[in-house]
């Protein structure tokens, strides 16, 4: 029986533990190049295992854990950490600058973490940095993933339990985190994969931040769920190269891909025509578009502009499904 999303993986790792689950480019050009680190589902397993010993050495069930790390494989290695260990994981985005530690200061004050998760060498840097926004850091361990040795079993856990706290941006008022269920992961879970057909000889691409719902639900833990392979970059990426993204997708013929209404649009400005008759799309079956307002016009200038490359309009999808709330 799955009772949790922690489960779901144990599962996959038991049943399918070869097979690639999560692969991430690194930058713009590993699409390119093919230049990849990967986890199988029984890699993913162990690492998780092992941060959640690591978790459980300092923390207590429900304890809220931040994850103050950029995207990647350690990113997804410490988020199904925190769900064996049975805390709750608090994703947050790792600040760039001094004018980002008021938000991720007071999102850190409301969550009140046991733990926050940095890279290795950071562990004083955001400290300091919390601290002088006025958050009281004497009570919170700072830790490196590097310390994590060794695995430990799945803990039991209850569907109703916290998975995860999803915090708002911030940008227009405090943050507010919505608690997220194991129960509510999985019946979110269900409801992607029937909207989207998504089956195990899927395959994703997803450059989306994993930080907010729709990159990790959507990017991270719907394969997971479904059991079909993704390949993840990160979206500065995307941003520095809209044409990384559409070229992953061709090179490793991807069959489902999306992101709000600007990628889109980004992709029509931004990729050259010389690019796009370099592109194979005709493998790309759902193409979803959400998370803010979905402009009809821009999918269709979408759909002109890559037409050349074999992407037909029909696996457009505008939906809310990837929503948490």
């Amino acid at each position: 029986m799955t009772r949790s999303f922690a489960d779901v993986l144990w599962r996959r790792a038991t049943r399918s533990p070869d097979r690639t689950a999560i692969t991430y480019l690194a930058d713009p050009s590993d699409s390119r190049t093919g230049s990849t680190t990967s986890h199988t589902y029984a890699s993913l397993h162990q690492r998780a295992a092992a941060i959640a010993g690591l978790l459980r050495a300092t923390t207590r069930p429900g304890d809220r854990v931040v994850l103050l790390l950029p995207p990647g494989l350690d990113y997804v290695d410490a988020f199904f950490g925190c769900l064996y260990a049975g805390v709750v994981a608090v994703p947050a985005y790792p600040p760039t600058s001094d004018k980002q530690l008021p938000q991720l200061a007071a999102m850190v004050a409301n969550a009140a973490p046991r733990v926050v998760l940095v890279p290795e060498g950071l562990g004083d840097f955001a400290a300091q940095g919390l601290a002088r926004h006025g958050v009281a850091t004497g009570g919170i361990v700072f830790a490196s993933l590097d310390f994590a040795t060794g695995a430990d079993p799945v803990s039991g856990v209850t569907p109703s339990r916290l998975a995860f706290l999803q915090y708002t941006s911030g940008s227009t008022r405090q943050p507010k985190g919505v608690m997220v269920t194991h129960e509510n992961l999985l019946a979110n879970s269900v409801a992607i994969q029937r909207a989207f057909g998504h089956h195990e000889d899927s395959v994703g691409v997803i450059w989306l931040p994993p930080y907010h719902d729709m990159g990790l639900i959507g990017g991270i833990l719907q394969p997971v769920h479904a059991g079909f392979p993704v390949f993840l970059m990160s979206p500065a990426a995307f941003v520095a190269d809209p044409s990384a993204w559409l070229s992953a997708i061709s090179t490793y013929r991807a069959t489902t891909s999306g992101g709000p209404n600007f990628a889109f649009d980004l992709a029509v400005r931004k990729v050259p025509a010389e690019v796009r008759e370099q592109l194979d799309l005709s493998s790309w079956d759902v193409a979803f578009c959400g998370a803010e307002p979905v402009r009809a016009p821009t999918l269709r200038r979408f759909a002109d502009a890559f037409a050349p490359s074999g992407f037909r309009p029909k696996p457009i999808r505008a939906t809310r499904v990837a929503q948490t709330r």
